[in-house]
């Protein structure tokens, strides 16, 4: 008995260590999307809560392998970064209700086109999924840097007093990641966003009132933002970026299916993929986010050498909890924006050098492969950076191509198909991608 409870402590201690990992990112994205959206105080708590409750019944149900559904292997899900300017863009031209909406059809189509899904992962082979999670890098820094600032509408943008708080945050990440290890190291962007808040609180510039206003439990609602709407655009875009985190989640079910030496077969990439799709709706129809497997977990997994589900089911049963509590919530919705700015630079810059790495199994001697990854960055970043480009086309093309995460992406899987199609059998990321995601 005394061994059963040692063995259950080690287990939620180590699910805990999971939901450490990926909090930053957790919040982020909630954040990120709430402010620009301008939602109210109560209504970005409410964000966050609920995204941290529904990653954990997301994560859930990617552990609970069964006949139609989980992938069964320890991953971990989180709200998605390639979502965020898409859902801004959506939420800005068409209102929040068109956001949600777009997400739940998104959802269900994944879970019905899973097993086509799971026949063409030949299509995204290393030079697709790392050009594409490059570009995903590289659209979002620019909200990073506007967050340093302080926010681009904000009216003390660029003061002394921001560049200074959000550099400070910057290097006290790369300290940590410098001279620590382990765990220290692992966290170093959750703990440079507390020490950069409780810094400002200090010279105060934090508000806590909407942690002392905040209740200590709620039950999740349906619809908390309005009866979802439905427009050809916002759905057409939003299935763009269940196609690039179908694209992210099948590197990482490959790298874990290697660290654990359990293989995959298009029947398991299926269950996963169905997963995912009803972890999408579930966003959907709570007002959360899409959701997809979080990389940062499978070098976790490594590092711990602990394989099984049971301590991603126990990270899943922690974000659960704190999801059931607007309270934890709130802590986030106070950070200041220069303290997001400079850490969201560190995690975006970070999702550019794993693209990177991904590319580094690329053969660069391919002509090709060289043109794939040329002009699909120039067009994402083109789009990011001059978004009125498309100013002129119909509002449902616009809202697609503007977006620089999606118009890369889409130029990836065109282009691939274009000049690799015939010998993408040999480049799938069956045999390859499994190494190159583990090192991101």
């Amino acid at each position: 008995m005394v061994e059963k409870k040692e063995n259950g402590l080690k287990i939620v201690s180590l699910g805990l260590q999971h939901v450490l990992a990926m909090y930053a990112g957790a919040i982020l994205v909630p954040l990120l999307v709430g402010r620009a959206l301008n939602l109210t105080t109560e209504q970005l708590a409410y964000l966050v809560a609920i995204d941290l409750l529904t990653c954990g019944i997301a994560t859930l149900l990617q552990a609970w392998k069964n006949k139609y559904l989980g992938i069964g292997l320890p991953v971990v899900l989180g709200s998605s970064f390639v979502a965020v300017t898409p859902m801004i863009s959506i939420g800005t031209n068409y209102g929040i209700t068109a956001i949600y909406g777009a997400i739940i059809v998104t959802g269900i189509l994944i879970v019905l086109l899973a097993p086509f899904f799971s026949k063409i992962t030949k299509l995204f082979p290393p030079v697709v999924i790392g050009t594409v999670v490059t570009m995903i890098g590289l659209s979002l820094i620019p909200s990073g840097i506007k967050n340093m600032g302080g926010g681009a509408t904000s009216e003390d943008f660029g003061s002394i007093e921001n560049i200074i708080l959000s550099f400070s945050v910057l290097l006290f990440i790369l300290i940590l990641n410098r001279f620590t290890k382990g765990i220290l190291q692992s966290l170093s962007v959750l703990i440079g966003i507390i020490a950069g808040t409780l810094f400002a609180a200090l010279a105060g510039k934090v508000n806590f009132t909407p942690v002392s206003e905040a209740s200590w439990f709620h039950l999740p609602e349906f619809f908390y933002f309005g009866t979802p709407t439905f427009e050809i655009g916002p759905i057409l875009t939003m299935l763009v970026v269940g196609v690039v985190i179908i694209i992210e989640s099948t590197g990482v079910f490959f790298a874990l299916s290697k660290i654990t030496e359990t293989p995959i077969n298009e029947k398991d990439l299926a269950r996963g993929y169905r997963a995912e799709g009803l972890a999408i709706a579930l966003g959907g129809l709570f007002n959360a986010f899409p959701y997809n497997t979080f990389a940062q977990n499978v070098g976790l997994v490594q590092l711990s050498k602990v394989k099984t589900t049971n301590v991603v089911v126990a990270a899943g049963g922690i974000l659960v909890f704190l999801g059931l509590i607007p309270k934890i919530a709130a802590f986030a919705t106070i950070i200041p924006t220069p303290v997001l700015g400079g850490a969201t630079v560190v995690m975006f810059g970070m999702v550019v050098a794993s693209g990177i790495r991904m590319l580094s199994s690329v053969d660069f001697t391919s002509q090709a492969n060289l043109l794939i990854i040329a002009c699909s960055i120039s067009i994402g970043l083109g789009a990011t950076a001059v978004p009125d480009l498309f100013a002129q086309l119909p509002s449902g093309l616009r809202i697609i191509v503007s977006d620089g995460i999606i118009s890369g992406s889409l130029a990836a899987i065109i282009l691939n198909v274009l000049f690799n199609f015939k010998s993408s059998k040999k480049d799938t990321p069956v045999s390859t991608d499994s190494d190159v995601v583990i090192k991101a």
